[in-house]
C-alpha cells in the first residue's frame, strides 16, 4: 500500500484521540490522527513522524498522521492501513494459490469480518488486525481492552462450525518482530479468545510489514506465542 503525498514533521501534542498537534517546516499544525487508539509508547513529543497530505480541500485537516519512527524503525499506526494491505497481499497469492474473489465488510451471524474469499476450492472468512504495540522487538494486541475484537474472535469459531474456512490475521505494522503475543495483562479474556479459536480450528496468522516513508507492505510469517504469562 503506497502513499501518494507525504512529509515529515516532528509530534508535539495530542489533545484528544482524533488530532496531533506537530512541528511542520516550524510552524504548528493541526493533523489528523488515523489510529483513536492509545499510542501512547508512540507519541513522544518531539519524535519523528509521517503526514499524508489529503486530497480534499474542504477538510479542516490537510494532514493526517500516518507513521512514527521508534529507535531505528519506521511504525506505521493508519488503522485504515491493514485492511488495504491484506487485500493486496491475498490477491497477490501470498496465502492462497488460486484465483480468488475478495469481498469486504461481509456480515456473517452478529458480525461483520473484514474480507471473505471465495475461490472453486474455498470460502473463507478474515479479520484483520493491525498491530502497532511492540515491547523488545515482541508485537502485542490490543494495546486496550476490545470487546469488539473479542467478539470477532468468537464469531469465527461459529463460520467453522458453519463449514468455511476462517482466518485471524495479525498485521504488525513494522519490521524487526521477533514474535507476536497476546496483551495478556491489557486483555487477558482476549488471549483465552485466542487459544480456544485456534482449537476450534480458526487460523491464526501474524505478518510484519515493510515500512518506508511512504508505503507498507505485509512481509514475512511472524511466530505466534500463546502461552499465559503467569
Amino acid at each position: 500500500m503506497k502513499y501518494e503525498h507525504t512529509e515529515k514533521a516532528i509530534f508535539l501534542e495530542r489533545p484528544n484521540r482524533f488530532i496531533a498537534y506537530v512541528n511542520l517546516d516550524g510552524r504548528t499544525e493541526t493533523v489528523h490522527v488515523k489510529n483513536t487508539g492509545r499510542c501512547k509508547e508512540l507519541l513522544i513529543p518531539g519524535t519523528e513522524i509521517i503526514l499524508e497530505k489529503s486530497g480534499n480541500p474542504a477538510r479542516k485537516t490537510k494532514y493526517d498522521l500516518i507513521s512514527v519512527r521508534k529507535g531505528n524503525r519506521w511504525i506505521n499506526m493508519d488503522s485504515q492501513i491493514p485492511n488495504k494491505a491484506a487485500e493486496e497481499w491475498l490477491l497477490k497469492g501470498s496465502l492462497f494459490p488460486e484465483e480468488i474473489q475478495i469481498r469486504r465488510e461481509k456480515t456473517f451471524g452478529n458480525s461483520r469480518f473484514d474480507l471473505y474469499v471465495e475461490s472453486s476450492r474455498r470460502k473463507a472468512f478474515m479479520e484483520v488486525k493491525g498491530v502497532t504495540l511492540e515491547e523488545n522487538n515482541i508485537a502485542r494486541f490490543p494495546d486496550a481492552p476490545t470487546q469488539r475484537g473479542l467478539k470477532h474472535v468468537e464469531e469465527l469459531t461459529h463460520c467453522i462450525r458453519d463449514g468455511y474456512e476462517a482466518y485471524l490475521l495479525f498485521v504488525i505494522q513494522m519490521k524487526g518482530i521477533t514474535c507476536f503475543e497476546p496483551n495478556w495483562n491489557t486483555h487477558p479474556e482476549f488471549g483465552e479468545a485466542l487459544i480456544d479459536a485456534q482449537n476450534t480450528g480458526v487460523k491464526l496468522l501474524a505478518y510484519d510489514c515493510f515500512v518506508t516513508e511512504n508505503l507498507m507492505e505485509i512481509r514475512d510469517p511472524v511466530p505466534i506465542n500463546l502461552k499465559k504469562e503467569i
